[in-house]
């Protein structure tokens, strides 16, 4: 079984791996992954031996906030509620770092005299203890909370680096003898405008994280604005416009022209062109009528129609691919886990430098000031933030922008599994094909594909579906048929108008004394027609290459990969495909086993595999694989069938994914090594004195804030194929 949770109060990499280590050491739970962008945690564990409750009571048990999501919540409404909230969070913590800048420059700027009068320092000693205990309460009940737990996060480094800084400054406003021996023999000065500033930079810092945090979520927000709020609802022949959530299943609905989709449905009067390009990436409307599925969110363009109502609320399209994206961006990459090491030590350490540059200077003769100064400056510039922010960031920045290109990666495993692909094994029909045979050449004339069309017209074959659908298109005579004999594997003899048609292969003409009926040894479907005992023409039927594989198969190439083409076709159709597609390995005439044989056979050469098939008949081999792509529309999709979907169907979207892993994996990199790099230099930096309190609050807030903005360039990834 597996459970969100929704944990509060966790700020740093620190936190995550409390929890994390909290979650991983409860007996019953086979796997979890905490999140510090979305504050969830996604477990999963065997309910005969833990329950819900356990669950929320060992987190808590860590210092940390923990509830279950709003029952009867949709995955669309809890990410609506969340967005007003970080937006509240937003502004609210930007409010009180706007304040906490005012007042710390107005105490900066006072005139120097006053900063040696009693009534100005008792002033200070109020608006500085005014800010911590309403700009900075979270901070400290944080900190106060996870101590009382036995843990330490980036609360308490804040918290111990501004209540130094203030206790220090009270000490010295009320016993100002005790320190007097500095400034010749005057006053000592006082640090409370330092503590002020550093809360101001904390508070503008974490105002930061959260509008970025919400940026990464766009498109998200993009999906979840597509569906509007009313649906025009006819019943008992009376139009009225009702809330979304008051449809029910069955109802029949109208839309007109430039109104979005409400809901889910199959037209049953009229048609129009559909924009679905937020949900499929494919930018040209497609074409709908009478008995096609629709998806609530997409846009009528043009016709009206009306339609029934088929699934609503978390079973329609729109929701489940919500869901499925937030599933995704609360995952963990494996990359996390070099985080997860470093900072299940990191606030320990950071104590422990701190007391350390704290004693060195007191040993060195520097006096107290000097030395509680550079052990604060160490306390606040150390930032675990950063560390847990560099993989999740990049993560939601991906699948979201994937999921806009029309492609679903589930979480972060996906997407670093897919940087290290080498193979890609396609399967042929409708992977790089577009699985629909039609008719692309005929020698007949008009009169006598009326009579092969009549012929085939009773025939369940695909390829008589193909002629059929073709003589439709030409506007050819629909004749009746009498006498239909079928030999399955070679053709069919029907009486038709007056005439003995005959529709088949070589072999079923010549065995029938059908003169001059040859193939040509064309490896596409070939149906030769005879009329009345004389040969009459062929017809050849192919399942077309869809329009963007050629460019796609050259863009697997142009990454480096090796391009196969796995089938159960038989050699010479699949050696034609992958000819015109520019494919060089091919495997053909392969059972669903033998699919799963040879995907097995390329890894155990030590290749990294993605398969990309239909999600049905190619599930073992999309199982098998490293990554499996599942092929489909947006509406016929099998949500779970590999580690990515695609909305629209065509190798366009597997190129993407892949170029986009391997972008969002150099960001991860990038912010893991920005983020090591940082308190690498700027711990000993603050240790020797060479940054104050403040300087390092303000290049702490602003670690984290770069990461954040490193990984929203992804939003700007965009490879078309």
């Amino acid at each position: 079984m597996t459970l969100t949770i929704n944990v509060g109060g966790m700020v740093c990499a620190t936190c995550q791996a409390h929890v994390q280590k909290a979650l991983d050491q409860t007996e019953g739970v086979s796997q979890a992954a905490v999140n510090l962008m979305t504050g969830q945690a996604q477990v999963s564990f065997d309910p005969a031996v833990v329950d819900a409750a356990h669950l929320l009571e060992a987190i808590r048990d860590t210092g940390y906030e923990a509830e279950l999501p709003a029952v009867n919540q949709t995955a669309i409404e809890e990410q609506t509620q969340r967005d007003y909230e970080q937006a509240t969070e937003a502004r609210d913590l930007f409010v009180k770092a706007a304040v906490s800048f005012v007042l710390g420059a107005a105490a900066m700027a006072a005139p120097e005299h006053w900063m040696h009068q009693n009534w100005f320092r008792y002033t200070l000693a109020a608006v500085t203890f005014f800010i911590m205990a309403w700009a900075g309460r979270r901070i400290y009940a944080g900190a106060w909370k996870t101590a009382t737990h036995g843990t330490a996060d980036m609360n308490a480094l804040v918290a111990l680096g501004t209540g130094v800084a203030f206790l220090y400054s009270l000490a010295v406003t009320v016993s100002p003898a005790i320190f007097a021996t500095t400034s010749q023999g005057g006053m000592p000065d006082v640090y409370y405008e330092a503590a002020i500033f550093i809360l101001a930079f904390v508070m503008a810092g974490r105002a930061m994280e959260e509008r970025a945090k919400r940026q990464t979520a766009g498109a998200l927000r993009k999906l979840i604005g597509l569906q509007p709020s009313t649906a025009n609802v006819i019943r008992n022949g009376v139009e009225s416009a009702i809330p979304i959530a008051n449809v029910m299943r069955g109802d029949v609905l109208l839309v007109r022209p430039g109104e979005r989709i409400p809901v889910d449905g199959e037209i049953v009067e009229g048609s129009s062109f559909l924009d679905e390009s937020m949900l499929t990436g494919e930018p040209e409307a497609a074409a709908k009528s009478v008995g096609d599925a629709i998806v609530g969110g997409t846009l009528n363009t043009t016709g009206s129609f009306r339609y029934r109502a088929t699934s609503l609320g978390e079973a329609s399209v729109l929701a489940r691919i919500v869901a499925l994206m937030r599933q995704a961006q609360s995952s963990r990459a494996p990359i996390e886990r070099l985080a997860d090491r470093i900072s299940g030590v990191f606030v320990p350490t950071v104590l422990a430098l701190a007391i350390l540059t704290f004693a060195g200077w007191m040993l060195m003769g520097h006096g107290a000031l000097q030395a509680a100064g550079s052990a604060v400056a160490v306390l606040i510039i150390a930032c675990p933030c950063a560390m847990g922010l560099a993989v999740p960031t990049a993560v939601m920045v991906a699948t979201g922008r994937g999921a806009e290109l029309g492609v679903l990666i589930k979480g972060g495993e996906a997407l670093e599994k897919l940087h290290k692909i080498d193979t890609v094994v396609l399967d042929k029909t409708g992977t790089i094909t577009e699985g629909k045979p039609r008719v692309v050449e005929t020698t007949l004339p008009d009169d006598a594909l009326a009579l092969a069309a009549a012929a085939e017209r009773a025939s369940e074959h695909p390829l008589s579906r193909a002629i059929v659908a073709y003589a439709e298109k030409r506007s050819v005579a629909m004749l009746g048929a009498t006498d239909f004999h079928s030999l399955p594997g070679r053709g069919v003899r029907v009486r038709v108008s007056g005439h003995d048609v005959l529709c088949g292969n070589e072999e079923f003409l010549r065995e029938s004394g059908i003169v001059g009926a040859a193939a040509s040894g064309d490896p596409r479907g070939i149906i030769l027609v005879a009329i009345d005992g004389a040969f009459a023409g062929s017809i050849t039927v192919a399942d077309p290459i869809r329009a963007e594989s050629t460019a796609a198969i050259q863009e697997f190439q142009r990454l480096g990969l090796t391009v196969v083409l796995l089938t159960g076709d038989r050699e010479a159709t699949a050696q034609a495909i992958a000819k015109q597609a520019g494919i060089a390995r091919v495997v053909a005439g392969v059972l669903p086993a033998g699919k799963v044989d040879e995907i097995r056979r390329l890894q155990q050469e030590g290749h990294v595999v993605a398969m990309a098939g239909d999600g049905v008949n190619d599930a073992p081999a999309l199982a098998q694989a490293d990554v499996g792509f599942a092929m489909g529309s947006g509406t016929e999709i099998a949500m779970e069938a590999g580690d990515v979907t695609l909305l629209k169907a065509g190798l366009g979207g597997v190129a993407r994914a892949i170029a986009l892993s391997r972008a969002t994996v150099r960001i991860m990199h990038q912010n893991l090594g920005w983020a090591l790099a940082y308190n690498v230099i700027a711990i000993p930096s603050a240790a020797f004195g060479f940054l104050s309190p403040v300087i390092a609050s303000a290049a702490m807030a602003m670690s984290s804030v770069s990461v954040v903005l490193n990984s929203l360039r992804l939003r700007r990834f965009n490879k078309t194929i």
